[in-house]
């Protein structure tokens, strides 16, 4: 699916392009250009400018992309909601991170095939480590996270950790999904990350400002959001809404009103 999507025929192209968008519910109207020359180019197509506006501010941490709220919560133990009746282990998820976000918060965001698919830095800061996890790639549609155990825990996923302005660590993991199930991040070679290092983590030190690109997926996806406390989901942030990029997702709260 990978290499057919990469085809840069014009027939082949408008096609697949048309096909894609017939099955799902895809919007280019705020896309940066009009032609793509392979399904592949307008699937991580870019945005033109002024399409997301990015809002938070310094207690605050915004959308990092487009998606649907699949849950959200307080992080009380180990484990976090995956759907209604199945949780799964931060510490499988982060491969041993999870500890300090324990007593904070965390948003999951679904990105559906026909949504933009690229995600940005969600506030100031700066990304100090990535861990790259290659794995399965389960669809991660409203069935499948009902039915899989696990599953964030076994597709392939990265975890990144970025230290706001104060130092308060955040993490986004990335999870790829069904079909071509790839990452990439901006400021990190991800494919020769995986190619060629037996352990594939990345300390790093990459200055980034809210709303700059960080990556993108290649087809399907979620991004967790993890935070520690005293960051607590922003009012009216709730299951099922659709987010844009840019759109407040957290607040930091003052312990006493936690």
């Amino acid at each position: 699916m990978g290499w057919l999507s990469k085809v840069e025929q014009p027939l082949v192209a408008r096609a697949s392009i048309a096909v894609w968008r017939t099955f799902c519910d895809v919007d280019l109207s705020d896309a940066a250009e009009t032609r793509w020359p392979s399904l592949h180019a307008c699937f991580v197509r870019r945005l033109r400018p002024g399409a997301r506006t990015f809002r938070a501010q310094g207690h605050q941490v915004a959308a990092p992309c487009d998606g649907i709220i699949v849950a959200s919560g307080r992080i009380d133990s180990d484990s976090i909601v995956q759907a209604k009746g199945r949780r799964y282990s931060i510490a499988e998820l982060t491969g041993g991170e999870g500890d300090a976000y324990r007593g904070g918060s965390f948003v999951t965001l679904r990105l559906t095939a026909g949504m933009y698919h690229r995600f940005h830095a969600p506030q100031d800061g700066r990304v100090d480590r990535v861990r790259y996890f290659p794995g399965d790639c389960f669809n991660v549609n409203p069935p499948t996270l009902k039915r899989v155990d696990r599953l964030y825990c076994r597709n392939e996923r990265a975890t990144v950790r970025m230290r706001l302005a104060d130092g308060t660590p955040i993490l986004l993991v990335p999870v790829a999904a069904i079909l071509v199930a790839a990452i990439r991040l901006t400021f990190l070679d991800t494919v020769r990350l995986l190619r060629e290092r037996a352990e594939p983590i990345v300390t790093c030190d990459v200055p980034l400002v809210q709303g700059e690109e960080m990556g993108w997926f290649e087809h399907g996806s979620t991004i967790v959001l993890l935070l520690p406390a005293p960051f607590v989901p922003a009012a009216g942030v709730t299951t099922g809404d659709r987010v844009r990029a840019g759109d407040v997702l957290f607040e930091r709260v003052v312990v006493e009103d936690i």
